[in-house]
């Protein structure tokens, strides 16, 4: 399969550096243009997992940032600036960055659709205890990527956004009863499994179970706790809602994320 650095994409390739609250790192591509989501490794551990997807920095076209948890922007200003790359973010985002200094940045407004190069985004806000957090539709002009992670809830508006999507990444954080029983300290047990916090596989599977999946062709659980989850537990989740085997879906891993997918 050729590189998603070798020419013009077709369909919408996706492959994530890395997912967990160790860091996190999206690759998309279509035509002509490639948008790392997220940047939460250093420069070094980016430069390495981008060339496992046989892709350099250069080649990426921007950084689009969810929010401003360390662990989905520790690396985003100096990649920024060592490779003159732009960052978008949302206002509230960048006001709580505003010590950080990035190459560039361009705003953009949750609940407005924009367009980067080739590549159609369509954010959305979620409940999250951050300024103004938000995830992404990403879309070709016919296929379309759903990008779910850092949510306590679930809003109409979620559900509506991600119906009928082709490909959804979807947060299966923790087991609750594991949550529960875990190493946590009792504040951050509350702030996780909380309304503002992370989906838990029994929310990821109700909100998967509603949804228009007609046209889904991959699923994949993402942000997995290492201590408050297992992949077994959350692909369990994710194959009930869908009524299929497990062996049909994945998860992004910690260390590995996932290799290249289209749609």
């Amino acid at each position: 399969m050729a590189t998603a650095d070798s020419g013009p994409v077709r369909g919408v390739r996706f492959a994530s550096l890395g997912s967990g609250s160790r860091g996190n790192g999206l690759v998309i591509c279509t035509g002509r243009t490639r948008v790392m989501v997220d940047c939460g490794f250093s420069v070094s551990e980016v430069v390495r997992r981008l060339a496992r997807l046989s892709m350099t920095p250069d080649s990426i076209d921007a950084v689009l940032i969810t929010h401003e948890h360390s662990d989905h922007v520790g690396g985003a200003a100096a990649f920024s600036r060592r490779f003159a790359k732009t960052v978008w973010l949302t206002a509230g985002t960048l006001n709580a960055l505003r010590d950080t200094a990035f190459h560039a940045t361009r705003i953009f407004h949750a609940h407005q659709r924009l367009a980067i190069g080739d590549l159609q985004v369509e954010p959305y806000p979620v409940p999250h205890d951050a300024r103004e957090p938000c995830q992404f539709m990403f879309s070709d002009g016919d296929k379309r990527l759903g990008l779910l992670t850092d949510a306590g809830s679930v809003t109409p508006h979620m559900q509506r956004t991600l119906d009928g999507c082709d490909a959804l990444l979807l947060e299966c954080n923790h087991d609750a009863q594991m949550l529960a029983a875990g190493p946590y300290p009792e504040p951050l047990k509350r702030r996780v499994g909380g309304g503002l916090g992370h989906l838990a596989n029994h929310q990821a599977e109700a909100l998967l179970a509603a949804l228009d999946t007609s046209r889904l062709r991959h699923v994949i659980g993402m942000h997995l706790s290492e201590k408050n989850n297992t992949e077994a537990l959350a692909l369990e989740s994710l194959s009930r809602a869908l009524g299929c085997t497990p062996d049909w879906l994945d998860v992004a891993r910690q260390d590995e994320g996932f290799g290249w997918r289209v749609v």
